[in-house]
């Protein structure tokens, strides 16, 4: 069950990164608190189930200094809440650098001299990690482009700490939750398709995406400035995430790991392919393959301790991101799914070894 916390009638909230993922369900959350919501977008950005909403747009773009001042002058927000980035998946290396470090320094720059009373930043929990459960003060080297971008940006947030501009910043981990077209989708795809058969051999921290964004709130609310709080989920497998999504999706639970050598290969592949055609593919380099490969799991004991917050399971958000999933990559999958030889072959076997004697 989410905590609740107090109305947010007669509070007004600037949001960038309003249309993105995180966004959109922040964004949403705060309206239905009874908050004021405004919202950074480009000219072209889809809105989504956001323009059913009573949201004040203002067009600007996070690079573009005069705009993000204008709007957040305009917006004369109680608090700034900065979840604008981009990841490796959508841009190269200097674009990812460019957005979230600069876009960064000049929402903070914005904020300051509009004098706002709290800014929460959204970085990542990827640059925290232990050989066991990592917490705020695991710091680790930066792997790749997104994280070294996440890692300078969080040194710019306690810069203008230090010219006394409260910001409290969190640190999400895997989000899951409809929306999200791929780390969920990807999932999804992988419990319900029955010709994809291995799963990767590590795991993750599955957060749903209502209780992170409801993390952030709490963090607006009752975060301690310069102060970092890690908002997780479920420490789980990858075998037992996709187990638990075919379960829930009366799926295909998964056969066997993808070999962590084919993996490690995979990412020397993709590090030559990137440099030779200029494309992204994950993983990108070895070493993000190496973190790909590792159980990245972390605790929120700070988070429910100092702020309140909670989080369920990974069975708990899965229906709500399955029929999300079904409407908009599969929308004929029910009509279709006894129709397939290979997904009724892998059905017969799941049932045999389910009745097998351990």
């Amino acid at each position: 069950m989410i905590e609740e916390i107090h109305s947010g009638e007669g509070q007004t909230a600037f949001v960038t990164g309003a249309t993105g993922f995180l966004g959109q369900h922040l964004c949403a959350m705060l309206y239905e608190r009874d908050w004021t919501v405004h919202g950074l977008r480009r000219r072209s950005s889809d809105l989504g189930d956001l323009e059913t909403l009573d949201i004040d747009w203002h067009v600007g773009d996070i690079l573009d200094e005069s705009s993000v001042q204008a709007a957040i002058a305009e917006a004369d927000p109680d608090v700034v809440f900065h979840l604008a980035g981009i990841g490796l998946a959508s841009a190269d290396s200097e674009t990812v650098h460019e957005v979230n470090v600069e876009g960064t320094r000049t929402l903070l720059q914005a904020s300051l001299d509009a004098d706002i009373d709290r800014v929460v930043f959204t970085s990542t929990a990827g640059n925290r990690r232990n050989r066991g459960v990592a917490v705020e003060r695991d710091l680790a080297p930066a792997v790749g482009a997104y994280q070294k971008s996440k890692t300078e940006a969080e040194r710019i947030v306690h810069q203008y700490v230090d010219r006394n501009l409260d910001v409290v910043t969190v640190h999400p981990t895997s989000v899951f939750g409809p929306g999200d077209t791929t780390f969920t989708a990807r999932l999804i795809k992988l419990a319900t398709d029955p010709k994809l058969v291995a799963y990767l051999p590590g795991g993750a921290s599955i957060v749903g995406v209502d209780d992170c964004v409801n993390g952030i709130c709490l963090a607006a609310e009752r975060g301690k400035a310069g102060d970092h709080y890690i908002l997780g989920g479920q420490n789980l497998t990858y075998r037992e995430i996709v187990t638990i999504i075919a379960e829930e999706a009366n799926g295909y639970s998964p056969v066997a790991p993808l070999p962590r050598p084919i993996v490690l290969a995979m990412g020397t592949v993709a590090k030559g392919i990137g440099k030779l055609f200029d494309a992204r593919v994950f993983p990108f380099s070895p070493e993000m393959a190496r973190l790909a490969t590792s159980e990245l799991f972390y605790s929120s004991a700070k988070a429910q301790t100092e702020l309140g917050y909670t989080y369920r399971g990974l069975r708990e958000h899965v229906g709500t991101s399955i029929s999300w999933y079904n409407q908009r990559f599969a929308p004929n999958r029910n009509e279709n799914h006894a129709d397939s030889t290979v997904e009724t072959e892998r059905r017969t076997q799941q049932e045999q070894r389910r009745h097998q004697v351990p």
